[in-house]
């Protein structure tokens, strides 16, 4: 017996957020290709400020716009995406990726649908724009 022991196992190096090196089991996750479109990413962040205002943590908007160093009017409108019916919510959150060039579907096209009260006109204001069909209204 030479006394040697050889382990063989996979692994595979993260890098935290503060830059160190991790040792992770197993393989590495492919990343997923393309990044999210910034409608989403402005959805997700509307939710957590309506939590943030909600649970006491920040008093209104205008103390978001403080802290975010925007106008408290960009807030707003920030914050509109929240009024979106809940179905239309969820298919800007399920959206594909942006794997190149500009996203499908832009903010300021949703903003008219969000000031909307009416869910219903929501779905069908979404549904031209999710469809490409002209929304009859003139965008001058």
């Amino acid at each position: 017996m030479s006394g040697k022991l050889t382990i063989q196992r996979k692994f595979h190096v993260t890098i935290r957020r503060d830059g160190r090196k991790h040792l992770e089991n197993g393989q590495a996750k492919a990343r997923p290709v393309g990044r999210v479109p910034r409608i989403a990413r402005l959805l997700a962040l509307a939710h957590r400020c309506r939590d943030l205002i909600r649970d006491g943590v920040i008093i209104n908007q205008s103390e978001l716009a403080h802290y975010g160093q925007i106008s408290t009017t960009r807030m707003t409108q920030i914050m509109w995406l929240d009024n979106l019916a809940p179905d239309i919510q969820e298919e800007i959150l399920d959206l594909p990726r942006t794997v190149k060039g500009r996203d499908a579907i832009l903010e300021k096209q949703v903003r008219p649908i969000a000031k909307k009260h009416d869910w219903t006109d929501q779905r069908k204001m979404w549904a031209e724009l999710r469809d490409g069909r002209p929304s009859g209204r003139d965008e001058t």
